[in-house]
């Protein structure tokens, strides 16, 4: 799946608000930083911490509340 696809479809998943995604996807890449590991299988290898992100709130395997 291309990158592109997978940015839709996670704004797709937060209602199209660019802004709660991106603290999402920031939220997220600090836990992985810190060791959680990728709740999706990769597709590839040497993913960055934000593609792993998105494609895990894409996927739904994060949920995404507005605060």
């Amino acid at each position: 799946m291309r990158i592109e696809q997978i940015n839709a479809e996670a704004l797709e998943k937060v209602n199209y608000d660019r802004f709660l995604l991106s603290q999402a996807v920031a939220k997220r890449v600090k836990e992985l930083m810190n060791g959680a590991k990728p709740l999706v299988e990769l597709p590839k290898k040497n993913m960055q911490y934000t593609e792993i992100a998105v494609l895990e709130i894409a996927k739904g395997k994060v949920k995404v509340k507005e605060v």
